[in-house]
């Protein structure tokens, strides 16, 4: 009787196996032509096409991990920065890590796209994916990509899609490349490996991933990324490895489901403030269950930057095309698009409405701390509406000023937080860089012309700031203020 069960169990076990090695070589959509074509290469060559934000973070990344590297654009000025060691983008420990590997030899930069392909064993396609007027994606650039690999592909090469792009674009690069440029279908694979970086702290989160993911139409497309992520995912990280339309939604979800978060916490604190409860108490306990966390739970001035804005309204624009309601995603891109308006209108209300010929001084200018990159910035929206209602801005940012300047070129950019609040009629705290929750408040007292401070990212310590005889609000901290 035992042998018989062990047998039973023995079989039952070989046909589960037979069950999930068919279902996943069905999904795969391989044959045996291809899997024996894509043999794992020991050490392969990869081209890197678009480096800025997330081709530069990949490339250095992964010739830290010890592969050699190309990355290559067609932005020349960019490209010749990069071969003299200067970084045209702001990211914490980026420097180091592209100079050392350039000094190793394992990174190199190109402006040859076409030769890039040639050489390569795998392209990662970073090119920017940004957001038509309609919400929809932009894919002009990812396209041109694909044509130069149409033109120039001559032997077996592994596409990895690291741009965000809609569900549905591996596929139809696929008919593309087969169809437009009559490429044999058995030259090529594609694979869905979407980047989850966030800025300010990229370098970490590449290179100690919370998990990897990887769309694949081959198994053997998975070996081939095996080969250059062996050393993170050796290290314990989990990867999923799926289809490749699962992969570019799951992008979209997780980006559309931290959005939700913040508006949602942001609704939350515009109720505080109508009736006196305070939002970080609410967050904190909020966060202690497990089913919730506190991560993504700060009240403030609303989201940015490129991934956020763009991806929930390439979400919901993907949705309406497939006839699928997005109620929830919808609702949090309505709440963010005006709360940048709430610090104003603070301020408002402590000058009785009238902002005309005050001197408003603006801390922080990028999107978030870490980072130069104002792209949807609460700050911009903030010193435009400012600006129109005849309020003269001073600025300081560690990092963004530079770029601001492009967009404002009459805020008087200082350069220090005690020289921007100089003779203000008001301070508004936007970004939460680590210097300003450390400022002179005495200092600043004796500097500005009158002590107003709205905090829209609440790093100020309250009792600090009264002491030395501010006016002070921030977002959900439950203050009523009347005027001055």
């Amino acid at each position: 009787m035992a042998y018989k069960n062990f047998f039973i169990v023995l079989m039952t076990g070989i046909v589960h196996i037979l069950y999930i090695y068919s279902t996943l070589s069905s999904s795969y959509q391989c044959n045996s032509v291809i899997r024996s074509q894509f043999l794992p290469i020991e050490n392969p060559r990869i081209g890197i096409i678009g480096t800025g934000y997330v081709g530069l973070v990949t490339g250095a990344c992964l010739a830290e991990c010890g592969n050699t590297v190309i990355c290559t654009d067609i932005d020349n000025v960019k490209i010749n920065l990069l071969k003299k060691n200067i970084i045209p983008i702001y990211e914490p420990d980026l420097e180091t890590l592209v100079i050392r590997n350039i000094e190793q030899e394992r990174l190199l930069f190109s402006n040859d796209i076409e030769q890039t392909i040639y050489d390569a064993d795998i392209i990662f396609i970073a090119v920017g994916t940004p957001a038509a007027d309609n919400g929809s994606v932009n894919l002009n650039a990812l396209y041109q990509v694909i044509d130069s690999i149409g033109k120039t592909i001559h032997k077996h090469l592994v596409i990895v899609i690291k741009s965000t792009v809609p569900v549905g674009t591996g596929a139809r690069i696929r008919t593309y490349l087969e169809n437009v440029h009559n490429i044999d279908p058995d030259l090529f694979c594609i694979v869905s490996n979407p980047e989850f970086l966030r800025e300010g702290s990229a370098v970490h989160d590449f290179l100690e991933p919370d998990r990897l993911v990887i769309g694949i139409e081959l198994d053997t497309s998975y070996d081939a990324l095996y080969m250059i992520y062996k050393s993170i995912l050796t290290s314990g990280v989990p990867c999923i490895v799926t289809n490749i339309a699962t992969a570019e939604l799951i992008k979209y979800a997780c980006n559309a489901f931290l959005a939700t978060k913040l508006s949602f916490i942001n609704e939350i604190a515009n109720i505080c403030d109508a009736t006196g409860a305070q939002v970080h108490t609410i967050a904190y306990a909020m966060g202690l269950d497990h089913r919730i966390s506190p991560y993504f739970l700060k009240a403030g001035p609303g989201y940015g930057g490129c991934c956020f804005p763009k991806d929930t309204q390439a979400l919901v624009h993907m949705a309406r095309h497939y006839q699928v309601p997005m109620h929830t995603v919808q609702g949090a891109i309505d709440t963010n698009s005006t709360q940048h308006k709430v610090p104003v209108n603070k301020l408002l209300k402590i000058f009785n409405g009238e902002v005309n010929g005050k001197v408003i001084a603006i801390l922080g200018l990028a999107f978030k701390a870490n980072t130069d990159d104002i792209r949807c910035s609460p700050s911009i929206l903030v010193i435009k509406q400012l600006q129109d209602l005849g309020a003269t801005i001073t600025a300081y940012d560690p990092k963004a000023m530079y770029t601001t300047a492009q967009l404002f070129p009459t805020v008087r950019y200082c350069s220090c937080a005690y020289e921007a609040v100089t003779d203000a009629d008001a301070i508004l705290i936007m970004t939460e860089w680590e210097e300003f929750r450390h400022l002179n408040l005495k200092r600043i007292a004796s500097l500005v012309r009158q002590p107003i401070i709205i905090d829209a990212r609440n790093i100020l310590d309250s009792d600090q700031v009264y002491k030395h005889g501010f006016i002070y609000d921030g977002i959900g901290l439950g203050i009523i203020h009347e005027s001055v």
